[in-house]
């Protein structure tokens, strides 16, 4: 058990006690026994967001994270919420990262699969793990070591930092009767699941959460998914469809993280590096809880507003899954890490699966 200014927190390697805290711009750190023989001098790093902080559990996410780290620290270490364009566009937040030109990003790894497709199975994967099955696999498996090889090659060091629940599967101005009704949309649609709507004749594209409500009301877009009820609600996408599908098969459940310049990242002390894993550790149990606990809420409220909620029939989700499995074919056949990764995961799904099928009420 580690103890941070007075808050216990579970989960960190060694014993840190700040003290010192009261002016300046460097606190001293002991290990719990011993003064350290010299004060650390207070980090200020700049972070863009690639959501903006009026988003229910993304967003306001964000600008929690940071001040945890503040406590955590002592005010050491001090990150600065940037909202999307206030330094670049939200969905370039990451490739600055990359580049340097911002010490770090809070986004989602599926926003950089415009760079390579492998990097969206680090959010989710499409008729894929739930929540501890995913955290099992990128804890326990391989998938953290996978990620940070992969990212090692731009320059990122990649820390997931809120885990959500499922998703919603979309908005639509018009309730969806058949598979033909979906061919020739024009919708917004996150990361390898775009894909499969487009092996259903669907024509997608990727739009950050605050240009989606203008797009669909505009007419720019007929449909779009985002996140999961809360989230929806809180850019207004009610107000401007009114069916509601789920379940949200392509993403049943999600990562977001920072992802920090390598360079700033080695620049850090083990005590920093080691606040921003522990509270980002935080925030992955925070993201799940409140994840679930604001859904209910949000769904009866759209409801009163109008909104008609839909279930897909069997035929539907028999389609999505049968264009899934077209779709990561297509992909482990043109993408080596793409294949390596997904191989590495159907391999730990398999030898999940005897759990996964007899420890779980169904």
């Amino acid at each position: 058990m580690t103890k941070f200014k007075g808050l216990l927190v579970t989960g960190v390697i060694g014993l840190f006690v700040l003290t010192g805290c009261g002016g300046g711009d460097e606190v001293a750190v002991t290990d719990g026994e011993a003064p350290a023989n010299a004060p650390i001098k207070k980090v200020k790093l700049k972070m863009a967001s690639a959501f903006p902080s009026s988003l229910p559990i993304l967003g306001d996410g964000g600008l929690d994270w940071t001040e945890t780290v503040d406590t955590l620290s002592g005010g050491s270490l001090e990150i600065k919420f940037f909202e999307p364009n206030a330094l670049v566009p939200g969905l370039e937040a990451i490739p600055a990262a990359s580049k340097g030109s911002v010490d770090l990003a809070w986004a989602t790894s599926g926003y950089y699969a415009g760079i390579n497709n492998v990097f969206s199975m680090f959010t989710t994967l499409p008729f894929g793990p739930n929540a501890t099955e995913f955290l099992a696999w990128y804890y326990y498996g391989d998938g953290q070591k996978l990620a940070d090889e992969l990212y090692l090659e731009h320059s990122i060091k990649y820390v997931p930092c809120i885990m959500i629940p499922p998703e919603a599967s979309g908005w639509f101005k018009n309730e969806i009767k058949s598979l033909d009704d979906l061919k020739g949309l024009k919708m917004r649609f996150f990361g390898l699941g775009a894909k499969v709507m487009e092996k259903l004749g669907a024509s997608t594209q990727l739009l950050a959460g605050g240009e989606i409500f203008q797009a669909l009301q505009l007419g720019t877009i007929d449909a779009t998914e985002f996140g999961n009820p809360a989230m929806d609600e809180g850019i207004g996408l009610y107000q401007v469809a009114k069916h509601y599908y789920f379940p949200g098969w392509h993403q049943p459940a999600s990562f977001l993280g920072v992802f920090i310049n390598m360079d700033v990242w080695n620049g850090l002390s083990d005590h920093h590096q080691a606040v921003i894993e522990v509270s980002c550790g935080d925030k992955v149990r925070d993201g799940l809880a409140l994840g679930d606990f604001s859904q209910p809420a949000a769904m009866a409220r759209m409801i009163e507003q109008g909104v008609n909620v839909h279930y897909w029939g069997p035929e539907f989700l028999a389609a999505f899954k049968a264009a899934w499995d077209e779709v990561a074919a297509e992909e482990m056949a043109v993408n080596p890490e793409f294949k390596r990764v997904y191989e590495n995961y159907l391999a730990f799904r398999e030898q999940f699966a005897i759990w996964r099928e007899n420890g779980y009420l169904k």
